[in-house]
């Protein structure tokens, strides 16, 4: 059984304008926390740091459908679908986008804690400040 491996082009493939700009902002926005590398499969495009993956994207008809891992919860944003204990100390935090408007340095902000999750920043002794 020879697989195709997906790609993230089959992944913006027939979706409309305005979700495959979502993707792109987004990755805009990874790429502002730094380095990173993909894992893409058929049911998301995961972005990784040196550690582990730290988030993942699924473009859709009706935008974009999401997860995030940080240290603590979230649970007063509309962005946010679920949020679920992953471990002791990280929360995959699900969300949804449906404007670029939404995409706000407030996003980017739990971005940035997410890419210092995938850097290793949840392992041992909790930072200050």
């Amino acid at each position: 059984m020879d697989q195709k491996a997906w790609t993230i082009d089959d992944h913006l493939q027939d979706k409309p304008d305005a979700s495959v700009a979502l993707y792109h902002e987004f990755i805009r926005l990874v790429e502002a926390c730094g380095p990173f590398t993909y894992a893409v499969s058929k049911g998301m495009i995961t972005v990784k740091g040196t550690r582990r993956g730290f988030a993942g994207v699924k473009p859709d008809a009706r935008g974009l459908r999401g997860y995030f891992d940080i240290q603590r919860t979230i649970s007063d944003d509309a962005r946010i679908t679920s949020v679920s204990p992953y471990t002791k100390r990280l929360f995959v935090h699900a969300f949804r986008i449906a404007d670029l408007a939404e995409l706000d340095e407030e996003f980017a902000g739990w971005l940035r804690e997410a890419y210092e999750v995938g850097q290793g920043g949840h392992l041992g002794t909790p930072r200050e400040g």
